[in-house]
């Protein structure tokens, strides 16, 4: 349909809008365990080539937090003030629940 491609396009114009974390950050690192402890499907393929619902999801969470953000991402996105974030990031990987 007419949505599904108009999300798939979103969401593939979205992934060239964010930074990939820097190898071994510790917050995107502690994103991937903390997503793949309590929820199903992390591994599955996202929306995004070459990374998986986690890795799609915690990259935009990374880069959707404020740059002097030092707390953890995944517990961020379940705050009231991270709701719209998971939201958006939740959409960005296609790990909408």
């Amino acid at each position: 349909s007419a949505n599904t491609m108009n999300a798939v396009y979103r969401a593939a114009m979205a992934a060239t809008d964010y930074n990939k974390p820097p190898a071994g950050d510790s917050q995107y690192a502690a994103c991937i365990k903390a997503s793949n402890e309590n929820y199903t499907g992390g591994n599955d393929k996202s929306l995004i080539k070459g990374q998986t619902m986690a890795q799609a999801y915690c990259t935009c969470v990374w880069n959707e937090t404020p740059e002097d953000f030092k707390g953890s991402l995944a517990r961020f996105a379940e705050t009231p003030k991270g709701k719209s974030t998971k939201a958006l990031c939740e959409k960005h990987s296609g790990w909408e629940s």
